[in-house]
Formats: structure tokens, C-alpha cells, sequence
């Protein structure tokens, strides 16, 4: 069973910068089928970036010129590229696919 495993969150201030990855533990299909998600305490889970069928990506409004999703399919790894951060980015962020479900989760926290 394939699994995903997300990494890179840690506290950053704001308008600091992190890379997130999620990383398959063997060969996943469709890895552009991997999406990124989100969570902050007391709110619904939300969509944060997702590819798209014509080789780009979406991203959720407050995040549009922020973040970057993009992928590695010899690594099995898509990333999430987090820029200018700002403390409502807040959250424990996952990525999901539909056929492997989602990882554990990273969590995110923008402070100073």
C-alpha cells in the first residue's frame, strides 16, 4: 500500500518562506492527482493547491501568488512552495490523492 508522507513545516515568521513535500513510499499513478490541503484549528479543511488536467495548477484565493505546487515524478514527491507567509497560513497542511487518500500532515505556524 502506497502511502504519502508529508515534510518540511516548522514555525516561520511572518513573510518567511517554506517548501513542503509529500513523498510517495513507492510509484504512485496519476501524481498530478496529488493535492494539498489545509487545516486550521476551529475551521474546515480546505483545498490550498491542486494540478489541473491541462498542466497547471489552482490555488485557493488567499494563497494565489504565494504558494506554488509543482511535482517531481522521478522522486515521487509533489511540493508546495509557501512565500510570504502570513499567521492566517496557519494550519497543519496534508496532501491528498484519491486513490492513496491523504498523509499525516505537516504542521504550518506563522508567528513572530
Amino acid at each position: 500500500q502506497v502511502q504519502l508522507v508529508e515534510s518540511g513545516g516548522g514555525l516561520v515568521q511572518p513573510g518567511g518562506s517554506l517548501r513542503l513535500s509529500c513523498t510517495a513510499s513507492g510509484s504512485i499513478l496519476i501524481i498530478n492527482a496529488v493535492a494539498w490541503y489545509r487545516q486550521a484549528p476551529g475551521k474546515q479543511r480546505e483545498l490550498v493547491a491542486q494540478f489541473t488536467s491541462s498542466g497547471g495548477a489552482n490555488y485557493a484565493d488567499p494563497v494565489k501568488g504565494r504558494f506554488t505546487i509543482s511535482r517531481d515524478n522521478a522522486k515521487n514527491t509533489v511540493y508546495l512552495q509557501m512565500n510570504s507567509l502570513k499567521p492566517e497560513d496557519t494550519a497543519v497542511y496534508t496532501c491528498n490523492h484519491p486513490f492513496y487518500g491523504r498523509g499525516q500532515g505537516t504542521q504550518v505556524t506563522v508567528s513572530s
